[in-house]
């Protein structure tokens, strides 16, 4: 696989996907970066997976680019810039307030941007690189009450395919994944917020969730990270610009 011995960067490392992630590309032999706002999630799988643990908040290009450069100093260049970081509020749209959507455009959208702009110089200087952003079904199709995650999930799939257009020629790839509902406590306090909210019980609840997957199932930490490692394989070298829909079918 392509990424032993190579530098690996991925936002939102310390729980869930990106902790994942972090762990699989690990084992591959990776030297790998995981960033987030909080330093103790973040020490706690390094401690796990002997990544580099270093606090940054994505929305925030000077507290990147100063976190990227004590990656480099332990690391070297970047070769592949994992964007996992995210968050999604849920509201209807009627209340749903202009700062609703511009928070969720800094973390979901901007933080991509920043992440892969800044390491794209290493990419190009090494005439290798992958870039991926874990996106979402939700940057495939609508869903109810989260209209600002929709959009700024929507714009990542755009920015991925604009960005593999333009950096087709120099060995660098651009692509998203994108999961439907992933089993982490993230989902859990979903379902806890949609039975407080609705007086569902918390199986109706996990149905409802279901309710478009043919498969009936979550979808699991393991299979992202998968996918993520076979994108940096040299088999998948000619994937660019793809939205890989990781969701039992339901797109």
């Amino acid at each position: 696989m392509s990424v032993t011995g190579r530098h690996v960067v991925i936002t939102g490392g310390g729980s869930g996907v990106g902790a994942e992630i972090a762990r699989r590309f690990a084992r591959d032999g990776a030297a790998v970066t995981i960033l987030g706002r909080r330093i103790d999630p973040l020490q706690e799988i390094a401690q796990e997976t002997g990544a580099l643990p270093l606090a940054a908040d994505v929305t925030d290009r000077a507290s990147l680019d100063a976190a990227l450069q004590q990656a480099r100093a332990r690391h070297g260049p970047i070769a592949a810039a994992i964007a996992n970081a995210g968050a999604a509020a849920s509201a209807p749209f009627s209340r749903t307030t202009a700062d609703d959507l511009r928070a969720s455009l800094a973390v979901n959208l901007e933080g991509v941007f920043h992440l892969w702009q800044a390491a794209l110089p290493d990419m190009k200087q090494a005439g290798w690189g992958r870039m991926i952003a874990v996106a979402s079904i939700a940057g495939l199709k609508g869903f109810s009450y989260v209209a600002p995650y929709c959009a700024a999930k929507h714009a990542v799939v755009g920015l991925t395919r604009a960005l593999a257009c333009e950096l087709g020629a120099t060995g660098i790839t651009v692509n998203a994944i994108c999961p439907g509902y992933i089993e982490t406590p993230l989902l859990d306090r979903s379902i806890t917020a949609i039975t407080d909210k609705t007086g569902m019980s918390a199986e109706q609840a996990t149905a409802s969730l279901l309710s478009g997957n043919p498969q009936k199932r979550f979808v699991q930490t393991s299979e992202v990270a998968e996918a993520a490692l076979w994108l940096c394989s040299d088999g998948a070298a000619s994937v660019n610009g793809h939205a890989l829909a990781l969701s039992g079918g339901e797109v």
